[in-house]
């Protein structure tokens, strides 16, 4: 497929800003794809379309305030992005500007409460600095850092809190997991109520996750890897859910691509279950024509053109039926990306479609 034909008008109004309070008032468009019928709705709404039995898969990664600002010993001022940990002291990151700064400098934040020495040049341009600190990092980051917002909202973020999600429980993520956003925990308890299981999953989310396809040709495309555990809890409950017939609801790609890349690895290995536990980095790039083993339905926000987030979600929808549903959601002014609205794909397709098929 070419990369043009995920591309789509967007008016620059329609990217939010900053989030709607309540977190459940956000609007919801419900696409049925059997039927390919579309419904607005609100997000507390989504109680509606879930049912006793349902198994709804959250990605509870924790969002970490990783950019940070030092500067040099002679005090140029740097920018600082934390990627990836490697051990206790030792990150990549991506640091503006950079090419100056040799192996062996250091970067001093916040007269020395925190230092780095750079230590690796990679060959994609990142940098791996060792950290050098008293204390514990985490409470340091939090005290330094700021919340590493995504390059298209400009309104600055007065309240954390809202770049996270209410049940976020652990991990290193630079970016929210956005679908989950619009859950409170009010909402959440009535869906408990009403009988729907609620599985956990953990997928720290990359920067890769803003960066456009640069490839003409999707296939030719190098998906960026990103750490993930599914527990054995979760395990158990999913492969209960599909041996029984019940649904497994993901609430955003995130959900997505850790619990389809636990199914692939146990297909991968022989294993007789579904899914099986795991807890390792996953690289899977999901277009259309990729199968889906274990998600029945699908939460997720309206995603940037032209990217990988997009084509999951036409491969779950079907390509017609998700360019389809984005046109009516800016027609109908819904708001786009990760302070956006939300949308349900509801029922997907018994038959395991190929690619062709989706034309």
């Amino acid at each position: 497929m070419n990369i043009l034909e995920f591309d789509f008008e967007l008016p620059e109004e329609l990217i939010a800003q900053h989030a709607v309070n309540p977190r459940d008032h956000s609007k919801l468009l419900v696409l049925n794809k059997e039927k390919k019928e579309i419904e607005h709705r609100r997000f507390y709404n989504i109680i509606d379309y879930l049912k006793k039995d349902d198994v709804l898969v959250i990605n509870r990664t924790k969002v970490i305030p990783a950019r940070l600002y030092g500067h040099k010993e002679n005090g140029t001022v740097l920018e600082c992005f934390l990627l990836k940990r490697y051990d206790l002291y030792t990150w990549e990151v991506l640091l503006k500007p950079a090419k100056r700064l040799k192996i062996g400098q250091k970067i001093i934040f916040s007269d020395g409460l925190l230092e780095a020495e750079l230590i690796e040049i990679k060959e994609d341009g990142n940098r791996v600095l060792k950290f050098n600190f008293h204390g514990n990092f985490e409470e340091i980051l939090d005290r330094l850092g700021e919340m590493p917002l995504p390059p298209y909202i400009s309104e600055k973020l007065d309240d954390r809190d809202r770049y996270q999600t209410v049940y976020a429980k652990e991990g290193e993520s630079v970016a929210a997991p956005t679908a989950g956003l619009h859950f409170t925990k009010e909402l959440l308890e009535k869906i408990r109520e009403k009988g729907v299981i609620i599985a956990e999953v953990f997928l720290d989310v990359g920067l890769g996750t803003f960066r456009p396809v640069q490839t003409e040709n999707i296939l030719e495309h190098k998906m960026h890897s990103e750490k993930y555990k599914v527990p054995e809890e979760t395990v158990k409950i999913v492969n209960d859910a599909k041996k029984k017939g019940n649904r497994v609801i993901a609430v955003g790609t995130t959900s997505v691509r850790s619990i389809e890349s636990a199914a692939l690895s146990a297909e991968e290995f022989g294993n007789p279950d579904l899914i099986e536990p795991y807890f390792s980095d996953t690289s899977i790039f999901i277009y259309p024509g990729k199968k889906f083993r274990i998600v029945d339905c699908l939460i997720t926000n309206f995603h940037l053109p032209e990217s990988t987030l997009i084509m999951l979600v036409s491969a779950f929808a079907g390509y017609k039926n998700t360019m389809n549903a984005y046109k009516h959601a800016v027609q109908e002014k819904y708001r786009f990306f990760s302070y956006g609205d939300a949308m349900f794909i509801n029922k997907r397709s018994i038959i395991r479609l190929e690619f062709t098929s989706y034309y």
